[in-house]
């Protein structure tokens, strides 16, 4: 399965150029699946839901002109057969992972079945991800959080205190394994002032992979697991630290 993971969607030309070489022909000729998963534990996530799906977001993705759309809601996969679902997903030339909690997301990826099954999947498929959908492709992920989050069991998340931050709390989570490398979305962006260059430093010194902060203009193609930056924007590359 290829890749392209997004800080804010399809910003520019260039992104939107390596979204097409991916799928191998015109976005209007593929058909896809939107994730809007990640986006219900916020307030007002229900409405930001559908600004999502019906292509009113801030972050260009559903509304690109696709043949077909599908919603695929991970939270309700569990209780359905896997023979209503699976074979959907298995045709999609796209799956579209909105952008919200990325510890949620991994969470009913893991559940739904869907992380089991993205390795199976054609390798002319594409995953396309925002924020949360691109941090949850990686193997390990780290997030903030103002209050510490809980499991699906209610159960609080281990966590540590970035230095020199005492309004946020950095969470380690375990995502999908698609990539070998991990990602922190919307770098400089003045509507997430605490994804600086300097945090993003710190933040990817716990992570275990090289990390890419990328900003609202730049993404990351993956094919064959090779990794390529396309960018009009920001972006820097933090190998782990070892030792």
């Amino acid at each position: 399965m290829k890749a392209l993971l997004t800080s804010s969607g399809i910003k520019n030309s260039s992104i939107e150029k390596a979204l097409v070489d991916l799928l191998g022909k015109p976005i209007a000729e593929a058909d896809a699946l939107i994730v809007p998963t990640a986006i219900y534990p916020f307030p007002g996530g229900p409405g930001m839901a559908y600004r999502a799906l019906t292509g009113q977001g801030t972050s260009p993705l559903s509304g690109l002109g696709w043949k077909s759309l599908g919603i695929l809601e991970l939270t309700v996969l569990p209780n359905i057969e896997e023979e209503a679902w699976v074979p959907g997903v298995r045709a999609a030339d796209a799956l579209l992972f909105w952008g919200g909690d990325p510890l949620f997301l991994a969470e009913w990826m893991r559940r739904s079945g869907l992380t089991a099954l993205l390795p199976s999947l054609r390798s002319e498929a594409v995953y396309v991800g925002v924020s949360a959908g691109s941090i949850a492709a990686s193997a390990t992920f780290v997030e903030t959080y103002t209050e510490p989050p809980r499991d699906m069991e209610g159960r609080h998340v281990s966590f540590s205190t970035p230095e020199g931050d005492v309004d946020r709390l950095l969470v380690t989570g375990q995502g999908a394994g698609l990539v070998d490398f991990a990602v922190i979305p919307h770098l400089e962006n003045p509507h997430h002032p605490d994804a600086s260059l300097p945090n993003a430093e710190k933040w990817a010194a716990h992570i275990p992979a090289p990390t890419y902060a990328i900003d609202d203009e730049t993404a990351i193609k993956v094919v064959d697991g090779v990794a390529e930056v396309v960018s009009e924007g920001q972006w820097k590359l933090f190998q782990p630290v070892t030792g």
